[in-house]
């Protein structure tokens, strides 16, 4: 009576899984998913939320294959299921992203029961995403120090689209305005504009250049924000 309790009403189309084997992938899920999760953590900024979602993901996702168990009808519909989640989340960075994949990755093997290769799978990427993220990469300082954001106020009757280009010319290697738009009541404008300074250590210099001819009205230079769109 009690092993009926988990055998498929849809016996005869699905292969029935045992109990032992069902605890036995979850158990191991749930510790691969506390070990991503570990690897995720370490020397990182998170959310409590957020680890204890990576931890239990690679236990929803082998439990869910398990029931599909072979049937690609089933299948299909999961897949669909679990694309809306990019639609329900808020955007994350880059290693939130890889590391959601690695755990539902591991959940996969382990809900085919393959609990060696998960394992292994685990083992790979989690200290391959560790070391890679612990990697200086120097370039993408001297990158840091010279792509910056400029925002600029100034006057209304004031011309932007030429007025800068002499400081631009003497003190950048690039300069592309991404946003305008008007501000206390129409009688200033707000620009935004991505630069490559010529030599950080005259950003002092290339701000006070500016304010002469803005008005000494607001100007801030704030690092430059990377996105990386597929």
């Amino acid at each position: 009576m009690l092993s009926s309790l988990f055998t498929s009403v849809f016996a005869e189309s699905t292969e029935t899984i045992s109990l032992s084997s069902f605890l036995i992938c979850i158990v191991v899920s749930l510790l691969i998913g506390i070990f991503l999760a570990f690897m995720y953590a370490f020397k990182t900024k998170y959310t409590k939320s957020f680890i204890i979602t990576l931890a239990i993901l690679p236990a929803i996702v082998c439990t869910v294959i398990m029931m599909v168990n072979g049937n690609i009808g089933a299948g299909v519909a999961v897949a669909g299921a679990f694309s809306l989640v990019r639609f329900r989340s808020v955007p994350g960075s880059a290693r939130d992203i890889a590391s959601i994949f690695m755990a539902m990755g591991a959940g996969l093997i382990t809900g085919m029961g393959y609990l060696g290769y998960g394992i292994l799978f685990a083992i790979i990427l989690g200290l391959a995403l560790l070391v890679f993220s612990n990697i200086p990469f120097n370039g993408n300082k001297k990158r840091d120090a010279i792509d910056k954001t400029l925002k600029i106020t100034i006057p209304e009757d004031l011309d932007y689209y030429s007025v800068f280009d002499k400081t631009f010319d003497e003190y950048t290697d690039s300069h592309e305005l991404v946003s305008s738009k008007t501000t206390n009541m129409g009688s200033m404008f707000k620009l935004i504009y991505n630069i490559s300074l010529k030599d950080p250590s005259r950003e002092k210099e290339f701000v006070d250049a500016l304010r002469c001819q803005n008005g000494n009205l607001e100007i801030a230079v704030t690092r430059q924000e990377m996105t990386n769109e597929l």
